[in-house]
């Protein structure tokens, strides 16, 4: 008899572990009460950083997991959300839904509030275990992007399919797209690199060969199609939003030139608009994202505080041209583009220090701020132009847009050049009085420009035309020059930015 029930136990232990399985992958874990303790200092640095912006285009923010105790980066404790959304609620700022945020996106109509796009990306078991009541407590809502393919799986990391069902039928959350099965490193050539096996063709080792385009592009458009379908098939709205894997819009990838626009078409054809926290321009939201088709988030991580976090986000508010009375005077507010990551302008402006061997310095003024300006005046006074012709100044407007223009003065000549990248190319050269200084004006709207320096000399470009609103869209940039290690370098003496026809 003994023996007759061991073998019933063996008989059933296979019958068990599928029961055990399945029973994990459709659980619904218990939820997390919100943190307890006092946000006043939250609320208090929320209202004090934000409550003087106006009205503007969502910002756009990218969390991952959310958890106790964890070593991961990616990982933001329950309390530190909890005092995030504190801070932006206490500074009148509402939550979008992903509906809403493509709505903003096509119309460019703004919210009738300070809004932001909450967004959580891979489809973690700690939204529903922690962050959930905190939306819950602070009345806004989220979205998800689910990697569809790992959902009920490798529990308790991801979430269940019952648990995202639970959290769609709240209200706060809705559910975006990650991929099915293509959130991962592949081997992508011979030697055994790994890179996106979304963004790269991969290496078949039977084979011993790359993928062929058409093979990419058939293993890529069924990941995603299977993705919507996974979203679909649990009673969820059909997507509208993608989020990049790895936030790997740009980086590089071995599809040959002419078939470098498969996974992008593949994705347009899917989907509204993509996110990504890395540009190789900045895209926060508004009307040059909506035309690239990509938007860049600020990225929340575990040492990301509420002041680091409001001052972010305030970076990333779109202001008028005309916000700054005395760019030059506000250091905080520009980047430096000339790889020197100082915080400082004095390169620019005369006062060192100067750059070494590569006897250039530049940064761009409020360069995710003004991503969407147009119609305005910049005015710049340069002075220190060396006789020799061994130095210049430029000035550029729509910077970070698709056809940017770089006014360049020397001290006997003015050169409009335009265009980016290997595009870039010179169109206008004039004579100028020769002089140490000269002063600039130039003024921007749509695809004109028209530049004029010291009053007399005046250049008027047409400029490209290109089919999407937002394409010409960008803010200013200033650099200085100096081609002789022994010169003197020229430095900005003045600037102001106004929108066009307006009051300094």
């Amino acid at each position: 008899m003994l023996l007759g029930v061991l073998a019933l136990v063996l008989c059933c232990l296979p019958f068990g572990a599928v029961w055990w399985y399945s029973g994990s992958r459709g659980a619904v874990s218990a939820q997390a009460a919100a943190p307890g303790g006092s946000v006043a200092a939250a609320r208090a640095a929320g209202r004090a950083a934000l409550t003087g912006t106006a009205s503007v285009p969502p910002v756009v923010l990218a969390y991952h997991d959310i958890g106790r105790g964890s070593p991961s980066p990616y990982t933001v404790t329950p309390k530190a959300l909890d005092a995030q959304l504190a801070a932006l609620s206490a500074a009148g700022y509402r939550s979008l839904s992903s509906e809403e945020f493509v709505h903003y996106l096509r119309t460019g109509r703004t919210p009738p509030r300070r809004s932001v796009y909450l967004t959580f990306d891979d489809g973690t078991h700690g939204l529903w275990v922690y962050a959930d009541r905190i939306l819950a407590r602070y009345h806004m809502r989220a979205a998800s992007f689910l990697i569809t393919g790992r959902v009920g799986h490798h529990r308790p990391y991801y979430l269940s399919w019952p648990e995202v069902e639970r959290m769609a039928r709240s209200g706060r959350w809705d559910f975006q797209d990650h991929t099915h099965d293509l959130h991962r490193r592949a081997q992508v050539d011979a030697s055994g690199r790994r890179a996106s096996a979304l963004a790269n063709r991969v290496w078949l080792a039977g084979s011993r060969r790359l993928e062929s385009p058409r093979e990419y592009r058939r293993r890529v458009e069924a990941d995603l199609d299977r993705s919507i379908r996974d979203l679909t098939g649990h009673g969820l709205p059909r997507p509208r939003v993608f989020a990049y894997p790895f936030s790997e819009a740009s980086a590089p990838a071995n599809l040959p030139g002419a078939y470098r626009g498969i996974l992008h078409d593949a994705l347009r054809a899917r989907f509204a608009t993509t996110l990504t926290n890395t540009s190789g321009r900045p895209l926060p939201a508004g009307r040059r994202a909506a035309a690239a088709g990509v938007v860049q988030r600020v990225e929340v991580k575990a040492g990301s505080t509420v002041t680091s976090l409001l001052g972010r986000i305030r970076r990333w508010t779109a202001v008028q041209p005309g916000a700054s009375p005395s760019p030059l005077a506000r250091p905080a507010l520009w980047e430096r583009t000339d790889g020197s990551d100082r915080p400082d302008l004095g390169a620019l402006t005369g006062a060192g220090p100067y750059p070494g061997r590569t006897g250039y310095a530049a940064a761009s003024y409020r360069p995710d701020s003004s991503a969407d300006w147009d119609g305005y005046t910049v005015e710049a006074t340069a002075t220190g132009l060396d006789a020799e012709g061994t130095n210049n100044v430029d000035v550029v407007v729509r910077d970070g847009s698709l056809d940017p223009v770089t006014v360049v003065i020397s001290h006997s000549h003015v050169s409009v050049v335009e265009g980016r990248g290997p595009g870039r190319h010179e169109t206008v050269r004039r004579a100028l009085p020769v002089a140490a200084t000269h002063r600039v004006r130039v003024t921007v709207h749509g695809g004109r420009t028209e530049v004029r320096v010291d009053g007399r000399v005046r250049v008027v470009r047409a400029g490209k035309h290109h089919t999407k609103e937002g394409d010409l869209s960008g803010g200013v940039a200033l650099s200085v020059r100096n081609g002789d290690a022994h010169g003197h370098w020229p430095r900005f003496t003045a600037l102001t930015v106004r929108a066009a026809g307006g009051h300094r």
